[in-house]
């Protein structure tokens, strides 16, 4: 019977006491690069001597090849092709998956290293060190001395216990999934947080304050008025700009019973967002929301920002009080109906100035509520510098004196 050198890849010709004998083998059932090599020559008949003849190399090296110490490299696989007719291809695909093989059992891989990929891929620690968060470093070379720069920031004693590997105990718990960059920035909330100084904190206080907060619609600059009327009413007010990608609008958490936390980013630099947020994290504190899990907000905007049944009820609750203290819903509702589709600007102006607002918050619940982001864009003005003005302010070239 003769056969192909194609077929001679899957039949193994064999000698058993002098007598050949026919044996079935499968390319699948190749485990290494010499048990193809072994089949082709034995179908030949050649031993390893022949084969270094005919590739003119000495028998040694291909010695090593047949009992895996020498690996197959490409110009090997091209010889052996033009003498045996073997894929190159497959040859070396099995080399490969050998040598992976070999690896698997021989090599002890360090385990600290999914930890690192974490920490110093997930994490943006570049950033983290030019914001001033991370003490002393200026070369993120020194891993050790990064360690424990992380360490700290993070509050625990080993890297294993840092709060964004999968496998540390929550020291800050969250009410949702969050990214590495997301817990930074909540952890940097944290930290500014508990140097603020403020009396124990008043439910009623707050909600009084609620009218106080509402006359500073009309004026952007009048937002600077914020951090007094929180501090009076025991709540810790702090901004944070938010990391890249990190996508954070806010977060409401208890230091204690008596201590509610309130943090922006400030993330959109415009008069509805920054009342929208504000006024949605006053809603959690005033339900005592947080202070099992922070309520940690991302993305406050489009369908995340509505009230419909498929928004968990907490965000539901604070984002259905954030539309209404910014525009009375009742009332923008008829406006749009009266309006629609068309909406000059005197009836923008107009309805602003019944409803005792910035034009800027209507534009933002128009929006909102119509999906034309491209419209009304000229009355979202700017807020931040008096947002940030009297705060307690991480971010924008400012450190806040944590722990001072």
């Amino acid at each position: 019977m003769k056969f192909s050198l194609a077929k001679s890849a899957s039949y193994l010709l064999t000698r058993i006491k002098g007598e050949n004998t026919l044996t079935l083998m499968t390319p699948l059932e190749y485990r290494t690069p010499a048990q193809l090599i072994e089949s082709h020559i034995r179908a030949r008949g050649w031993t390893q001597r022949v084969l270094a003849l005919v590739l003119a190399t000495d028998e040694t090296t291909i010695s090593k090849i047949m009992n895996g110490v020498k690996p197959v490299d490409a110009e090997m696989a091209l010889s052996l092709q033009a003498v045996l007719g073997i894929d190159p291809d497959q040859l070396l695909q099995l080399q490969q998956a050998y040598d992976l093989a070999k690896a698997q059992i021989e090599i002890r891989l360090d385990p600290g290293l999914s930890t690192r990929a974490t920490l110093f891929g997930d994490l943006p620690i570049t950033e983290m060190i030019n914001r001033g968060w991370l003490d002393g470093i200026s070369d993120i070379r020194d891993r050790a001395k990064l360690e424990g720069a992380l360490c700290k920031f993070f509050g625990v004693d080993s890297v294993e216990d840092i709060e964004v590997l999968p496998h540390a105990a929550k020291k800050t718990d969250i009410a949702m999934p969050a990214t590495p960059a997301q817990i930074a920035w909540l952890h940097r909330v944290k930290q500014v947080a508990a140097d603020v100084l403020a009396p124990g904190y008043s439910r009623s206080a707050l909600k009084g304050a609620l009218s106080k907060l509402k006359s500073l619609l009309i004026s952007p600059d009048a937002a600077r008025k914020v951090t007094r009327i929180l501090t009076e009413c025991g709540v810790r007010y702090v901004i944070v700009e938010s990391l890249p990608a990190a996508k954070i609008d806010g977060v409401c958490f208890w230091l204690d019973d008596r201590a509610p936390v309130i943090g922006l980013s400030l993330r959109y630099d415009r008069i509805d967002n920054f009342w929208f947020v504000l006024r949605h994290e006053i809603e959690h504190v005033l339900l005592e929301h947080g202070q099992v899990a922070a309520m940690l907000d991302t993305e406050l905007e489009g369908e995340r920002a509505r009230v419909s049944n498929s928004i968990p009820e907490e965000e539901r609750l604070a984002n259905q009080a954030a539309a209404e203290f910014c525009v009375p819903q009742s009332a923008l509702d008829r406006f749009i109906a009266r309006k629609a589709p068309f909406f000059w600007e005197k009836d923008v102006l107009g309805f602003a100035k019944t409803v005792g607002v910035h034009p800027g918050l209507v534009a933002g619940q128009l929006q909102h509520h119509t999906l034309r982001y491209d419209k009304f864009r000229n009355h979202l003005v700017k807020i931040r510098s008096a947002a940030t003005s009297g705060a307690w302010v991480d971010g924008w070239g400012n450190v806040a004196p944590v722990g001072e």
